[in-house]
């Protein structure tokens, strides 16, 4: 995991644990911070499972769809499409107007393999031109497919369906799993988690998302750490790409705090996670309940941290579009044969990728996500 980033975590290690016990307590937050507090939400230990279960919402995305779909691989392997709303609807109207849609400003592909040892992450920039499927309305009719459309508006346009119906067709790789969490619910985890620590390493500010840090280290609370992962403008060159980056620094931050907050041993501090985390939560209907989100935990809890690759999707200026992305289709393409067939993603699949320069700290500096890394082993 080599972006560079304006951010980093950073988590004190307990002396008295052994390298092994924090690198494993780190791995499993890793994972956890991977799919945004969706296994924090599964690993509650059976601690009053109804009222966990009662938390989740729960989308049946297979009977939207139906057959019409890439083939499932019967052979244990897991891809699960991650999305952030930026919906404004009910509590969320305080971060902005409800205009009545919602987009998906923030959308990872994970795959876990079928031996359940190596975790690939891909980030879908917002901006992205696709081809959009046709897609039934959530209110009933139907979207007409489009040519040339941003990956976003699918969820605009279809929901959570349509979202995953775009997925499917640019990488031919059936989604398992549906999560989506949306601000409100990521500031609530944030501050149960009591805040995240991070450095900087330069100053940030953003007017639009209300962000302004100084350089140095921070603890931020749910609405802070927010800002930071929807700021755009007070990073790099002010792209969607910048803003992927630092979002991929801070999962690092989320990680360590949770490595570093003895989550793992107290039962009741980590129910009342699980508590908030399942209340943020949207599913597809097979993952909505505590018993499933448990197994889940149970395969990814052994990943080596080695194994885990957290990559952007390659991609290049459009042409007709210079604030639009579109796939580099050669390099995407080796992606998703690559997931296609549970191998792990080429090194070399991001080169001339301007996801990989466009998001880099102005100034330089030693990456945070680095930091973080480090403190992790």
């Amino acid at each position: 995991m080599a972006d560079e980033d304006t951010t980093g975590g950073k988590a004190p290690g307990k002396a008295e644990r052994s390298p092994r016990t924090r690198r494993r307590t780190a791995l499993r937050a890793a994972v956890w911070g991977t799919v945004g507090a969706l296994v924090l939400a599964g690993a509650g230990l059976g601690l009053a499972l109804l009222k966990v279960d009662g938390n989740i919402a729960g989308i049946d995305i297979d009977s939207v769809l139906g057959p019409d779909r890439p083939d499932d691989v019967p052979n244990g392997s897991l891809d699960i499409l991650l999305l952030g709303s930026d919906t404004r609807s009910g509590e969320n109207g305080r971060y902005g107007r409800d205009d009545g849609t919602a987009r998906s400003d923030t959308a990872m592909i994970v795959h876990v393999n079928k031996d359940h040892d190596r975790m690939s992450v891909v980030s879908i920039p917002r901006d992205t031109l696709v081809e959009r499927p046709e897609c039934a309305k959530p209110g009933g009719g139907t979207a007409p497919p489009a040519r040339r459309a941003m990956f976003n508006s699918a969820y605009e346009v279809g929901g959570p369906a349509c979202a995953v119906k775009t997925v499917e067709a640019m990488t031919g790789v059936r989604m398992d799993h549906y999560v989506e969490i949306d601000f409100t619910g990521f500031t609530r985890v944030i501050d149960a988690l009591g805040g995240v620590r991070v450095t900087t390493t330069e100053r940030i500010e953003d007017e639009d998302s209300g962000l302004r840090l100084g350089a140095g280290e921070h603890t931020l609370d749910g609405e802070q750490a927010l800002a930071l992962v929807r700021t755009r403008k007070g990073v790099g060159n002010g792209s969607d790409l910048g803003r992927i980056r630092l979002q991929h620094a801070f999962l690092r931050a989320f990680a360590a705090r949770v490595g570093d907050t003895g989550l793992l041993s107290d039962p009741k501090r980590l129910y009342d996670l699980a508590d908030t985390a399942t209340s943020a939560l949207t599913t597809d209907s097979a993952l909505a309940s505590a018993s499933a989100l448990a197994g889940l935990a149970r395969a990814v809890a052994d990943i080596d941290p080695g194994n885990i690759r957290l990559v952007t999707l390659p991609v290049r200026y459009s042409s007709s579009d210079p604030n639009r992305v579109v796939p580099i289709e050669r390099q995407a393409g080796r992606i998703w044969r690559a997931l296609r067939a549970d191998r792990p993603i080429p090194a070399s699949v991001t080169d001339g990728s301007v996801a990989e320069k466009a998001g880099g700290s102005r100034g330089g500096g030693k990456s945070g996500g680095g930091a973080a890394a480090e403190q992790a082993e």
